[in-house]
């Protein structure tokens, strides 16, 4: 073999074995993410204790971010606007704002097959929720 296509294959071989790297690492930094969203218990807030206005939570966990504003008039949920919503495939979950509004309660079905996106969802309108009772 030539010098030049010598040294080709191995800078070939070599940046294939930085992306596969690089690819176990990302799904094996996923996989934790998405264990540990598992565990996350989501709580429902006490509306009666929050006052009438315009509450903004998120919540973030790799690879996916929620940035909701809760509107509450009245101790109930009147409004939940998601303002940014990070996800993969999971742009289904969007519809859970209205689900919870509807519900008046965090404690709605995730959406199948967006259930990492529906519970940051989730989180980030719990977020807005505790920072309003405080």
């Amino acid at each position: 073999m030539k010098k030049p296509l010598k040294s080709f294959l191995r800078v070939i071989i070599i940046l294939i074995s930085v992306f596969l790297v690089l690819g176990v690492g990302f799904m094996l930094f996923a996989s934790y993410n998405y264990r540990a969203l598992e565990a996350e218990v989501i709580e429902d807030a006490d509306l009666v204790t929050i006052a009438d206005g315009t509450y903004r939570g998120n919540y973030r966990v790799f690879p996916v971010e929620a940035i909701v504003d809760v509107v509450i008039k009245n101790h109930k949920i009147e409004e939940i606007q998601l303002v940014k919503h990070v996800n993969g495939m999971g742009q289904a979950a969007e519809a859970l704002p209205s689900q919870v509004v509807e519900a008046q309660t965090l404690q709605v079905d995730l959406v199948s097959g967006a259930s990492f996106s529906s519970k940051v969802i989730l989180l980030a309108i719990e977020d807005a929720l505790t920072h309003a009772a405080d």
